[in-house]
């Protein structure tokens, strides 16, 4: 088995004995009811998506040749040097 050195991701749901002690808890009012997240801001996410869908593009073409040359040169040894350790 390969371990890359990061810890794996944990899943924010709640198994069910959690969920069940959650559910009891609130109807008995022994916690405060869980309230769901708030909606996002449609227009904030669109103007995020578009930036985010230029920037490489922009930044890359504000870049010298010599500059991309020496970005990309220390991600590929970042990446050579990361099962070394």
């Amino acid at each position: 088995m390969h371990n890359s050195g990061t810890m794996p991701k944990r899943s924010s749901r709640l198994d069910m004995n959690q969920l069940a002690k959650r559910i009891v808890d609130e109807a008995t009012g022994e916690e405060e009811k869980t309230l769901p997240p708030p909606e996002k801001n449609k227009a904030a996410q669109e103007l995020g998506r578009l930036g985010g869908k230029k920037g490489g593009k922009a930044r890359a073409e504000s870049l010298s040749p010599e500059q991309r040359s020496e970005i990309a040169k220390k991600a590929a040894q970042k990446r050579w040097s990361r099962g070394q350790e």
